[in-house]
C-alpha cells in the first residue's frame, strides 16, 4: 500500500495591523487618483459636479514628505456649525499611504475611545475611520469628482481649532 503524502498549502493570516497598513496604501492610491493633493498649493479647493454635494478640500499644509489635509463637504452640522461629514488626512507621500486622522471636528480619539484605551480599541478606531474614509474615496471617484473638477477657492483655511487637533498625537 502506498501512502500519498499531501501538501496543505498554508496561506499567512493578515494582522489586524496589517491590514490597516493596507487600507492606508489603497485610501493612498485612491486620494492621488482623484485630486494628486501632492501636487496642489496650500489653500482651499471645491469640486463640483451638479449633484448638490460640492466637496471642498483644504490643503493645510505641505512637508517635505508629508501633506496634511481636510476634506468635507459643504454642509454644516445643525448642532456644532462645524463642516459634516469631515475628515483630516496626512498623506504620506515615502509611504505612499494616506491616513485619516480624525473624522469629526468636535471628536478626537479621545472623546470617542476614552483616554486610556487599550491597543485593540485604539486599532479598531483607526480602521473604522480609514474604512469610512476608503468608501468615501470610492463614492466621489464614482460620482466624477476629480482633478479637473477641482477650482481653487479664495475661502480660508480650516479654523485654529481644526489646525490644533491635526497636530494632536
Amino acid at each position: 500500500m502506498t501512502h500519498v503524502a499531501t501538501r496543505t498549502a498554508r496561506i499567512p493570516k493578515l494582522s489586524r495591523f496589517g491590514w490597516l497598513m493596507g487600507l492606508y496604501a489603497e485610501n493612498f492610491n485612491r486620494l492621488t487618483r482623484l485630486f494628486e493633493p501632492a501636487d496642489l498649493a496650500p489653500g482651499a479647493y471645491v469640486s463640483c459636479i451638479g449633484d448638490g454635494l460640492d466637496l471642498r478640500l483644504d490643503v493645510i499644509q505641505q512637508h517635505a514628505y508629508t501633506t496634511e489635509l481636510r476634506m468635507t463637504y459643504l454642509l454644516r452640522d445643525p448642532l456644532t456649525g462645524e463642516p459634516d461629514p469631515s475628515a483630516f488626512l496626512r498623506l504620506y507621500r515615502d509611504a505612499r499611504q494616506v491616513e485619516a486622522t480624525h473624522c469629526y471636528v468636535g471628536r478626537r480619539w479621545q472623546d470617542v475611545i476614552g483616554m486610556y484605551p487599550p491597543p485593540a480599541a485604539v486599532l479598531g478606531h483607526r480602521m473604522r475611520m480609514n474604512t469610512f474614509l476608503g468608501k468615501w474615496l470610492q463614492y466621489l471617484a464614482e460620482g466624477g469628482h476629480g482633478v479637473a473638477t477641482l477650482v481653487a477657492t479664495e475661502s480660508e483655511l480650516p479654523t485654529a481649532r481644526a489646525q490644533a487637533l491635526l497636530a494632536a498625537p
